[in-house]
């Protein structure tokens, strides 16, 4: 059984790992950059050692000094929680190397699927559905016009290593072609430093749907269901849902089956997640993620698992848990993702915490590692805390939903809780009734 974990990561997640390990009688190790030295998962963990000043480079994606603070600590594993290095499938193999265990997917898992071209070959050889488009690199502008007139205008150009919308070019005709794939290579090349692009059709209006998978890496796996990840401002989600106001349990048994013997095929380890664009009662595969998601609480909430739980189970060689016939889904969960920005020019608000107040009440969580007298630092992502409510049916939820949004008090900077609490009055936000372009529409209407 693994003794000691060491937790490569920050802010509210860093917290999330360490307290699925103290339920477990699992010791933690924090590791901090100087800015993050009040952290509360530094104050809360075993032991804490920093790994550098406060830029990410030199401290949570220095690899040489995490693995130096594993072994000064005598951690026997690693949990890489989300962004940083959770997706390095460097980093995963150098851990391993070292005889510590690596709380994650199999490195060659990671290196496939973090390559977006041999993703969507591998999601094809899985027997997961795909948005046509080239079967991998496109090399010239002669291919480019020949995949474009074959899958038909408007057509998607996206840097094969890239995310977070950049290197991404929408093509409407041929006449806008060739400019727009030399901007999204040079997009890429500068972001990703690698200007590989491939080709997609592309969807006119759909909604982003994503299931969570767990593989023991022995051949079998299960999923637990769907979340909906449509609410997105330049690709970046904003609120989440566990299930999708639009997805029938029909449609998430078969779905939910075709994803976890793909992941069972593979012999995938740990946990995954399997994003699709969805429209006309069609799902499309965009990308895998091989580690936890910011949004896991809500597919929590509806199943009733521990997603860290089961993540250093399989870690520890102990298999899963449970059984797909085992799995229930009850009721709603939503996820409002709250950052220290300014809810109508989303400009960075990072500064000191002058009163905090997090809501109550039954079926109310807030993960953050916020606190009166905490200083935000300007360095890192802006998300500052997690708001996950649930409830019987989604009614019930955006109802309990709304009175936490009026409880949470976050004095000091700014945030986007105002934005939340305008969202979900919104009838057709209470009607489930969005899509991946709906949000930002919304916002441009607000604001006019």
């Amino acid at each position: 059984m693994i003794q000691k974990v060491l937790i490569a990561n920050r802010g509210e997640i860093a917290l999330r790992i360490h307290r699925a390990c103290h339920e477990m009688g699992i010791k933690t190790v924090a590791v901090h950059s100087t800015a993050d030295a009040d952290a509360m998962h530094v104050r809360l963990a075993d032991e804490a050692v920093c790994i550098g000043p406060p830029p990410a480079a030199d401290s949570y994606l220095n690899i040489p000094n995490i693995i130096s603070a594993a072994e000064i600590a005598h951690a026997d594993a690693i949990h890489p929680g989300y962004g940083f290095l959770s997706e390095n499938a460097r980093f995963a193999e150098i851990v391993e190397s070292h005889g510590i265990v690596w709380i994650g997917p199999k490195p060659e898992h990671i290196r496939v699927m973090g390559d977006k071209v041999e993703a969507k070959r591998t999601a094809a050889k899985l027997g997961l559905p795909l948005v046509p488009g080239s079967d991998g690199p496109v090399e010239g502008l002669d291919e480019a016009r020949a995949v474009a007139r074959e899958t038909g205008y408007p057509v998607l150009i996206k840097a094969a290593s890239g995310g977070g919308g950049r290197g991404m070019k929408v093509v409407r005709s041929e006449d806008e072609l060739e400019t727009q794939i030399s901007q999204a290579r040079s997009e890429a090349k500068n972001a990703f430093g690698d200007d590989t692009v491939y080709m997609e059709k592309y969807l006119g209006d759909p909604r982003h749907i994503e299931f969570q998978v767990f593989g023991d890496g022995e051949g079998k796996a299960v999923h637990l269901g769907e979340r909906d990840c449509s609410l997105q401002r330049r690709h970046q989600k904003v609120l989440e849902e566990a299930g999708s106001p639009v997805i029938s349990p029909e449609e998430r048994d078969r779905m939910g089956g075709i994803v976890a013997k793909a992941m069972a095929d593979m012999a995938y380890r740990g946990a995954g997640t399997i994003e699709f664009l969805y429209e006309n009662g069609e799902f499309y595969f965009i990308e895998m993620n091989t580690r936890l998601q910011v949004e896991h609480p809500v597919t929590e909430y509806i199943t009733g698992m521990d997603l860290v739980r089961e993540q250093i189970r399989i870690a520890a060689g102990e298999g899963l848990s449970c059984s797909q016939d085992q799995i229930s889904f009850r009721g709603h969960a939503i996820e409002c993702r709250i950052n220290a920005e300014d809810p109508q020019t989303f400009a960075p608000s990072p500064g000191l915490v002058k009163n905090y107040v997090a809501p109550g009440g039954m079926h109310v969580r807030v993960d953050s590692g916020l606190y009166a007298g905490y200083r935000v630092p300007p360095y890192y992502d802006s998300m500052i805390a997690k708001l996950i409510v649930y409830g019987s049916n989604r009614e019930r939820c955006i109802m309990r939903l709304r009175r936490a949004l009026e409880e949470f008090v976050v004095d000091g900077l700014k945030t986007t809780i105002p934005l939340h609490q305008k969202l979900v009055q919104d009838p057709e936000f209470l009607a489930g009734n969005y899509t991946i372009k709906w949000l930002e529409e919304w916002l441009g209407r607000d604001s006019g």
